[in-house]
């Protein structure tokens, strides 16, 4: 599997691809057990109003619009440092969050950056705690993934067996399930639904 593959597939496809790929930077690598699927713009294949792409290209979701297989690198609550792979193509923004993953190599290294004490299951059970794992950094915004020379690296493996269900902590489209997880992995986070998610009423949405 490959950045073309990537680059070919809507933001499903691509997640499905993503579940269960290595992923490598600074001495440590993962298993990623969980994502989140994102689509496009308003004018796009896939509008989605979760997701930074939907109000059209800015600055920030730039990678989002990009060549496939690039990391898109955000700030959340203006504290944690979440990791997307892009898809889709050159034009059409589409990526796939990066949520929770298994520490296969460098736990030494994780565990300066997460803490001694973290159990085994936490240490990269998160998206901010997978960023501050492998060392993110703004800097690795756009990240090419599959250059042979990149310090931050993605290996896809076969597509693995896997549950599906609601992204989690989104107030819009909060019902797509577009959330892909590994069902034997307790690395897994646990789902938890956006207080300011509408709630679903013979198939409209309805403020609570």
């Amino acid at each position: 599997m490959s950045e073309r593959e990537l680059a070919a597939a809507d933001p499903l496809t691509a997640a499905r691809l993503v579940l269960g790929a290595r992923l490598s930077a600074g001495g440590v690598t993962v298993r990623v057990v969980e994502v989140e699927a994102y689509g496009s713009d308003e004018a796009g294949p896939w509008p989605d109003p979760a997701a930074h792409s939907y109000p059209g290209p800015t600055q920030r979701n730039a990678v989002m619009f990009g060549p496939a297989g690039r990391l898109y690198v955000y700030r959340s609550h203006g504290l944690h440092l979440c990791m997307n792979v892009s898809c889709a193509g050159v034009g059409t923004a589409g990526a796939v969050l990066l949520r929770a993953a298994e520490v296969l190599e460098g736990e030494d290294i994780v565990r300066r950056r997460r803490g001694a004490d973290k159990r085994d299951r936490d240490l990269a059970r998160g998206p901010g705690n997978l960023g501050q794992a492998l060392g993110i950094s703004l800097a690795d915004n756009g990240t090419d993934l599959f250059a042979t020379d990149s310090v931050i690296r993605l290996r896809l493996d076969p597509m693995i067996d896997h549950a599906v269900g609601p992204r989690v902590g989104v107030s819009r489209a909060a019902e797509w399930p577009w959330r892909i997880w590994d069902p034997t992995s307790p690395a897994v986070s646990a789902y938890r639904r956006s207080p300011r998610a509408p709630v679903v009423q013979g198939g409209r949405e309805s403020s609570t």
